[in-house]
């Protein structure tokens, strides 16, 4: 898949045709640059800082504190408002809960979930860890080596093929939200068997038996259940999200990639 400009990004004003590539392509221009400072490494004109050789204090702190916990508190709690929506006022007679069987279905609903949470998930994370990069508010990540299975290099966005479309146009977009949502959906299919199996095991247990289907009550069940899996899928998915976008921008700064974060 082929890799579009980051429409977030503006580019400068006194730069008249940024490159097609996202992160960047090398600064091959004649006008020299500013020496960064040691702790700031200049892209883009922004304050991004040097990656690190080793985890740091705040970064672990951001990684699994302030994006996983976060995570798990929101992801849990916004779930549990949209089960207590969807299930609190159903008619249990004619649209009963139950847990294989439609028009309610609970191991469907779990299933839905973990793919719609990881793509908001990492939407959300591309956003926020990127902005906080360009500030200068966390570090990235500088001592993991690139890979070299070729799979993981397109993943990761290595290797990329230069595009032609124009900056914030139709196929600038769609290309770009393509590219990220296809790898949100590659993680959703990693946690899936770890997320979607262990919930309907849950379920089984809180669940009642009675002709070849496991019935639930409108409350409290399936809220607790979806506050119990949106929790845990935030917590868990989150911070390899947050390491994601940490190393591909140290990857981008030691390689000189100067125009990170512009596009």
């Amino acid at each position: 898949m082929k890799w579009a400009i980051n429409p977030f990004f503006k580019p400068k004003a006194n730069q008249t045709e940024p490159p097609a590539d996202v992160e960047a392509a090398p600064d091959t221009s004649s006008v020299s640059s500013p020496t960064p400072t040691p702790s700031v490494q200049q892209g883009a004109g922004y304050g991004f800082k040097r990656p690190t050789e080793r985890f740091t204090a705040y970064q672990l702190f951001y990684i699994f504190v302030l994006d996983g916990v976060g995570a798990m508190i929101l992801s849990g709690g916004i779930n549990f408002a949209i089960a207590y929506g969807m299930y609190a006022h159903q008619d249990p007679v004619r649209k009963p809960i139950r847990l294989f069987s439609f028009p309610n279905t609970l191991a469907g609903d779990a299933g839905v979930t973990v793919v719609v949470q990881c793509v908001i998930t990492w939407l959300i994370e591309l956003l926020l860890v990127n902005w906080d990069l360009k500030k200068g508010a966390v570090r990235p990540i500088g001592f993991i080596p690139e890979p070299k299975n070729r799979f993981m290099r397109w993943f990761m966005f290595l290797d990329r093929t230069e595009q032609s479309y124009k900056v914030g146009s139709f196929l600038h977009w769609f290309f770009f939200l393509f590219s990220q949502v296809l790898r949100a959906v590659i993680i959703s299919a990693a946690f899936f068997p770890f997320i979607w199996g262990p919930s309907v095991g849950f379920l089984t247990i809180h669940g009642t038996w009675r002709d070849n289907e496991w019935y639930f009550d409108r409350v409290w069940t399936p809220q607790v259940f979806k506050l119990l899996q949106g929790g845990i899928l935030g917590l868990l998915s989150t911070p390899p999200m947050v390491i994601f976008w940490l190393t591909r921008c140290g990857w981008a700064l030691k390689n000189n990639e100067e125009r990170y974060g512009e596009r």
